[in-house]
């Protein structure tokens, strides 16, 4: 679910609990205010999730292939006195 659809979610709950004459620019304020708090948690959407996952997935691969070459390197250099 993204980020968006949540505070829609949250501002259609809201609308349907507060006065039905609240104007526009107060739903708009309400709405600001959702996503400054969902910000502040540090919400983020699933795809943002996703993609920091396939990042972290590739240094992990890239660390891995980095460990081996230290340790072949290391395997053949001349041992420190």
């Amino acid at each position: 679910m993204s980020s968006s659809s949540l505070i829609d979610q949250l501002s259609e709950a809201l609308r349907q609990v507060l006065p039905s004459d609240m104007s526009s620019n107060m739903q708009k304020n309400v709405r600001a205010a959702i996503q400054g708090a969902l910000d502040r948690a540090g919400v983020v959407t699933r795809e943002e999730l996703e993609v920091q996952e396939a990042v972290l997935a590739r240094t992990r691969e890239k660390l891995e292939t980095l460990e081996q070459r230290l340790l072949a390197l290391e395997k053949d250099s001349p041992q420190n006195p």
